[in-house]
């Protein structure tokens, strides 16, 4: 069994009444070639990692992870998941790391220079999108309940291989309860894991 790629996922997303995008980092040793790696936001060195959720908050894809320094909405651009979620025609929410995406993704309204205010509608529209975007948060902690994710010990180029691993692990944990049985390998990487 396999990680989904993109074209793989978007099967299953367009199918969702709408996805939710969101960007993780996950902390990472100090490495040789230091500058890619450092998050300027929150001055450690990190990977990048796009999740996308469905609307009940459940893990649909996870990203390759890209260097830290690298920000939510290029890091998106770059693996094709704007264009492939615009094509698919599923309306996406995401945070205002994600201005300026265009296409099906939906982001907050943000206060601006000019507009140094937002309108009761204003605010109440961020509500609902908050409300809405907190579920994908779940998709989020899901992917960290594995204590590898903590801070990644290995070579920042092996994050894909794990996040990968995670999600194929997490799928095929969920289809246990979905009915299917799952290997047995699974509760034993989950116990020694905890």
């Amino acid at each position: 069994m396999a990680a989904d790629d993109l074209a793989t996922a978007m099967d299953r997303i367009r199918r969702l009444a709408y996805a939710i995008l969101d960007g993780t980092l996950t902390p990472i040793y100090r490495v040789a070639d230091q500058k890619p790696y450092y998050c300027g936001k929150h001055k450690r060195h990190d990977v990048n990692v796009q999740v996308i959720a469905d609307a009940a908050g459940g893990l649909v894809r996870a990203s390759p992870a890209l260097p830290g320094s690298i920000h939510d909405l290029s890091a998106a651009r770059a693996h094709g998941i704007i264009e492939a979620l615009t094509r698919a025609d599923v309306m996406t929410f995401a945070d205002k790391g994600y201005q300026g995406a265009r296409g099906s993704v939906r982001t907050p309204f943000k206060r601006r220079r000019f507009r140094p205010k937002l309108s009761r509608r204003q605010k109440a529209v961020n509500r609902a999108h908050a409300t809405i975007r907190a579920r994908g948060e779940r998709a989020i902690a899901t992917l960290k309940t594995w204590r590898t994710l903590v801070k990644l010990g290995c070579c920042p180029r092996r994050a894909t291989t794990i996040v990968q691993a995670i999600l194929v692990l997490h799928h095929a944990e969920a289809n246990r309860y979905g009915g299917c049985k799952a290997h047995p390998l699974i509760a034993e990487l989950r116990r020694r894991d905890a």
